[in-house]
């Protein structure tokens, strides 16, 4: 199955190609891409963009992100999205699904009804009686 990253990359470059924008971790690698007639914005973890093209780009996030979760759920649906964050956050071993819930909050927040808190905690459950059966400790 693949994570919501995967729904997102190739919309997500294309959207970098298009604004300008790029990765750089230190002032080699930022003088190295960025254009020197430019003015950058950063947008933290080593993204930057030219200042022109910053609004574009913002707005462009929010829309690949809302169409990668749209593209996650009507391939995989709610119970398989549930499931996938609950077992790679190895939710079973830690006791703890704060994290696999936070994964989901964008799926919350688009599909609020199928991301129920109800129908997370039941997956939740159902994931931790297949840990069980299985011996994934």
């Amino acid at each position: 199955m693949k994570y919501l990253s995967d729904y997102a990359k190739s919309a997500q470059t294309a959207l970098f190609d298009k604004t300008g924008a790029f990765f750089a971790f230190g002032n080699k690698q930022f003088k190295k891409a960025a254009n020197p007639a430019e003015k950058y914005f950063s947008l933290g973890s080593g993204l930057f963009c030219p200042q022109k093209n910053y609004e574009e780009l913002a707005a462009g996030l929010i829309n690949v992100q809302k169409e990668a979760i749209a593209l996650d759920v009507e391939e995989n649906g709610a119970e398989s999205i549930i499931q996938r964050e609950y077992f790679n956050y190895e939710s079973q071993i830690s006791m703890c699904t704060t994290e696999a819930s936070a994964a989901l909050a964008g799926h919350i927040a688009a599909f609020p009804a199928l991301f129920s808190p109800e129908k997370i905690d039941e997956i939740f459950k159902k994931c931790f009686q297949i840990a069980i059966e299985n011996d994934w400790f």
